[in-house]
């Protein structure tokens, strides 16, 4: 009769098929383990000024020439999130970020991606910066408040991670 003796070899295929199976979820999908730990994105601190619920969904506000994109990804698998509505503000060439005609809002695409063309942004209390909120209720609310580095870019980018409610 052949016993089984162990090899730093064995030992190692056997630890790598138990990690495999621990990143496997409840749904049976498998998780990518620099996926895992995705912490969810804290609100920033002025993010909620002006802040306008229920904001319309638009296909641009004003006239344009200014991008505002980004990301919208699930905390801890990092998956992308479809659908989700992303609020988007700022203060323009064309209004106050108070104005209701400087306020919209767009949704995500299948790869959690978004975009919606704003007129320039223009520095107001001597920073140029827009506002970013998810506010549905699957996840929770999220406010952002990203600074340009110029007042003569005309492309600003954010990322949501969010956390279930």
């Amino acid at each position: 009769m052949t016993r089984f003796q162990p090899t730093r070899r064995s030992f190692l295929i056997a630890s790598a098929v138990t990690a495999g199976a621990a990143l496997t979820t409840a749904s049976g999908l498998r998780v990518p383990a620099q996926a895992k730990g995705l912490a969810p994105t804290p609100s920033m601190r002025g993010g909620a000024n002006n802040y306008l619920p229920g904001a319309p969904i638009v296909e641009r506000i004003g006239g344009g020439g200014f991008w505002m994109s980004g990301t919208v990804r699930r905390a801890g698998d990092g998956a992308p999130l479809a659908g989700m509505r992303i609020q988007i503000w700022a203060h323009t060439t064309e209004g106050h970020e108070r104005d209701p005609h400087s306020h919209g809002a767009t949704l995500t695409d299948a790869n959690g991606e978004f975009r919606l063309e704003m007129p320039q942004i223009v520095p107001a209390f001597g920073q140029p910066h827009g506002h970013l909120a998810y506010d549905d209720e699957a996840f929770k609310t999220v406010f952002l408040r990203p600074v340009m580095r110029s007042a003569a870019d005309t492309r600003l980018s954010a990322h949501f991670v969010l956390q279930p409610t």
